[in-house]
């Protein structure tokens, strides 16, 4: 179950509860479904009870008690628990575990995920200034509006129903790509930012980091190409998929792997696709560090690229130095749970048809921008977990994660294509 698919369970339990007479409220358009805060329990929570109250008359706890078992008996929903003033707490079936349904809706629609019909057979007349940034923000309401079944016309003169705070100069020098951000990721009533900012490869530049996104997972899915495994929705923990190791031989010994087809050439020293985005060279020639994870995220483990190779010689306490054979030990350690890094990803990714719906409804494609930029900020310090480190197999894990990270950079491509941008396969 996905949280579009719970917001709309949610939604049901109410209006279930207004049909058989013990809530007297209108039922809402939509019901916020998050992660649980401090204090609550189970996947998700969602503070409907408390939107409810007030128009309801009752306590948030009253209208809590009356939803939990409406919820509890539904198809994939294992538990319900009030906690607080009224929060709801649900807690999922194994098997209708929400990443996995996500992933698997994002790869079935493709650049279509997050289309909807909300304006399905309406007009949508936009008529706009003879303005450089009225007309590129026209241009993208058409596209979004598009995506919700709707048309939309544009018109020149009075009276003017779309009309953005005008660009303080002519974008054109930025480029195409720059030119469409630097007017359409500000507020309608903000000013856009004509400089050279929207053009340095940067961190601190929002444009940047949701190209660069997107081109990460590009490189991810070639290099996983080359390493043999392609991505598929499913646990996202090594733990959850232990991965047999070659079989043992007579003697007790590990068998040695199969060996390749005759007349196969030696297997390359790396796997590693070189057209791997990386920033650009400095004014003074030097590599500017990488992006770095975000705030609070785990530290990241070395990549398939600089990993030590696990057979190399290491001192001894005697001084010799000895090979180390990584199979004669315990089974190595999983890594890294990279559970609190999907848990920030999948509630961008489950919000972009609302963006794309509230986008379209408002003629906002600012709405849009700035959520590539949450998404993009969200993907970012899960990719160093996505491909195996050094002698690491290939296991379900990693095809999971190559999956999640597929489906936002489904994302990021979708919503660059309609505010009229490249999604670079390099950067």
């Amino acid at each position: 179950m996905t949280p579009v698919e719970l917001s709309r369970t949610v939604l049901s339990a109410v209006r279930r509860a207004v049909d058989d007479g013990e809530l007297s409220v209108t039922v809402p358009e939509r019901a916020v479904v998050t992660e649980p805060g401090p204090g609550g329990c189970g996947d998700f929570a969602t503070s409907i009870a408390l939107q409810l109250a007030r128009p309801a008359g009752q306590p948030p706890l009253r209208v809590a008690e009356i939803l939990r078992p409406r919820l509890a008996g539904t198809a994939g929903i294992r538990d319900v628990v009030v906690t607080g003033p009224g929060f709801l707490n649900i807690s999922l079936d194994a098997q209708a575990d929400p990443v996995t349904g996500l992933v698997r809706e994002i790869r079935r629609q493709g650049a279509r995920y997050g289309h909807g019909d909300a304006l399905a057979g309406q007009v949508v007349a936009l008529r706009v200034p003879y303005e450089v940034r009225a007309e590129v923000v026209a241009d993208a309401v058409v596209r979004i509006v598009g995506t919700q079944g709707g048309r939309a016309t544009v018109e020149h003169g009075e009276p003017v129903n779309l009309r953005p705070v005008p660009a303080p100069e002519d974008p054109a020098p930025l480029g195409p790509d720059a030119a469409q951000w630097a007017l359409l990721h500000p507020a309608p009533h903000d000013r856009p930012r004509i400089t050279a900012d929207h053009l340095v490869q940067r961190e601190g530049n929002p444009l940047f980091r949701v190209r660069y996104a997107h081109a990460r997972v590009r490189s991810l899915s070639r290099n996983a190409a080359r390493l043999g495994f392609t991505a598929e929705p499913g646990p996202l923990t090594a733990a959850a998929d232990p991965e047999p190791r070659f079989p043992l031989a007579a003697n007790g010994t590990e068998a040695a792997p199969l060996a390749p087809p005759v007349g196969a050439g030696p297997a390359p020293l790396t796997t590693v696709d070189n057209s791997e985005p990386r920033p650009p060279l400095a004014a003074n020639g030097t590599e500017p560090a990488p992006l770095g994870p975000s705030v609070g995220a785990k530290p990241i483990p070395p990549t398939a690229v600089n990993a030590p190779h696990h057979n190399a010689p290491h001192p001894t306490p005697n001084g010799p130095t000895t090979p180390h054979h990584p199979h004669h030990g315990p089974t190595p350690h999983p890594g890294p749970d990279p559970t609190p890094l999907v848990r920030a990803l999948l509630t961008p990714l489950a919000d972009h048809p609302r963006i794309l719906t509230a986008a379209a409804t408002h003629r906002a494609p600012d709405r849009v921008a700035r959520h590539l930029v949450t998404v993009a900020d969200a993907v970012l310090p899960l990719l160093p977990f996505v491909l195996p480190v050094g002698e690491e197999k290939p296991s379900a894990a990693h095809r999971a994660r190559l999956a999640l990270a597929e489906a936002a950079g489904t994302v990021l491509a979708g919503g660059l294509s309609l505010l009229g941008i490249d999604a670079p396969e390099h950067l």
